[in-house]
């Protein structure tokens, strides 16, 4: 298939804060692609350029690709990091190559008649895939830099699973407006603030409080059968000179390990923690892989959605379960090879979202040709709710 033209516009994430939207162009047809952002990144992510950046980036990537013959979504990845040369896609910007690349496969679907999650489990997910629908990772109470308050914690998410996807996501709805009401309660009847994701954003009397609040809403809903809880720590956020912040407190990797074990002990429905220490500390999450053996243990900013530190913190027992952002790594190809790469090594995959988010919902499509575990996909309500109706879409025909 061949690309006859390409062209950028600027747009605006729901900060507010200007993105990429890509038109690339084949045959009669456009199709578009717009790319998230991340508030709290791995210092070893794909690099974001400016959109001037991305304007003269554009121009070398146009002379290079337009109206070549591409046989499938990696030979246009590939000609695309070939192009760029370095690791970082510090010489074109991962998220320039992450819009064409999401474009491009868009395009290459529609010239199959196909969905895009039909063409991108067709060229990199042939065997070992299911029709179940992925658990959805509600992030409904927002901390750490995602929010203007006292928690530590990023991310306390609500995890659906058990039945049918348009359930859940009602469900979902249910329970998040429920929250509200309580916390609005707390707040002397006044209005709860969101953080960027769309959790509700108030102080607590500590980090574990939130999640009390929760669970007791999830049984006082008979929702403990098909709810559960779970958490992004983004550890590096709460890290300084060697210690954790923690709580108030300065504590060692060993002692937040403790911590941690005594959230799990107090709440039997809390299973996951998404990046519990910095992201150089990788004996800390061998320490708590230890501690908490049944528990999902998450990297995020420790793997990146690269494929060699995936399984480099797989073999080293230190993760059993990992977050895939395609903007992380920079093309689609990529992400999937993060995704087999979790799958080899026997890790549980998460298709995630950004703190930053468009109305793009790419990332459903490739939950569903990977057939992931789950789906972490901010709270449901506002911009974020164009992913749960996606899910709906793709699932519930």
């Amino acid at each position: 298939m061949k690309i006859h033209d390409i062209t950028v516009r600027k747009i605006f994430d729901s900060r507010g804060e200007s993105t990429i939207e890509i038109l690339l162009k084949s045959g009669n047809r456009w199709f578009s692609a717009s790319v998230p952002s991340g508030k709290s990144r791995g210092s070893r992510e794909a690099k974001v350029f400016s959109f001037a950046e991305v304007v003269r980036a554009l121009v070398q990537i146009r002379r290079a690709i337009l109206k070549k013959d591409f046989s499938s979504i990696r030979a246009c990845d590939n000609a695309l990091i070939r192009l760029d040369g370095t690791k970082n896609k510090s010489s074109l910007g991962g998220n320039l190559m992450l819009g064409i690349s999401v474009a491009f496969a868009r395009a290459f679907a529609a010239a199959k008649n196909e969905e895009s999650w039909q063409t991108l489990r067709r060229e990199f997910f042939p065997k070992g895939v299911s029709g179940r629908a992925p658990r959805i990772f509600a992030n409904v109470i927002n901390g750490g830099a995602h929010a203007d308050n006292n928690l530590d914690i990023q991310e306390y998410m609500v995890v659906a699973g058990g039945a049918s996807v348009r359930a859940r996501v009602g469900n979902l709805i249910d329970f998040y407006n429920r929250l509200g009401a309580i916390l609005k309660k707390k707040n002397s009847g006044r209005m709860v603030p969101v953080g960027d994701e769309g959790g509700y954003s108030l102080d607590f009397k500590n980090n574990f409080e939130p999640i009390a609040v929760l669970e007791n809403l999830i049984r006082a809903r008979g929702l403990a059968d098909s709810f559960a809880l779970a958490l992004d720590a983004a550890a590096t956020g709460f890290f300084a000179r060697g210690s954790y912040v923690f709580g108030g407190k300065k504590l060692t990797s060993v002692r937040l390990a403790d911590e941690y074990a005594r959230y799990f002990e107090k709440s039997r429905i809390l299973f996951s923690i998404e990046d519990p220490f910095a992201e150089r500390d990788a004996d800390g999450f061998s320490l708590i892989r230890k501690k908490m053996p049944r528990a999902w243990v998450v990297g995020d900013d420790l793997t990146v959605t690269s494929s060699s530190e995936i399984r480099k913190y797989a073999e080293s027992s230190a993760i059993n379960a990992v977050i895939i952002k395609p903007n992380q790594i920079g093309t689609v190809s990529e992400a999937a090879d993060a995704i087999l790469a979790a799958r080899q090594c026997g890790l549980k995959t998460i298709i995630s979202h950004r703190s930053g988010e468009t109305e793009d919902a790419f990332i459903i499509h490739l939950a569903k040709a990977s057939s992931a575990d789950g789906v972490k996909i901010g709270a449901p309500a506002r911009e974020r709710i164009a992913k749960y109706n996606e899910l709906m879409r793709l699932y519930d025909k």
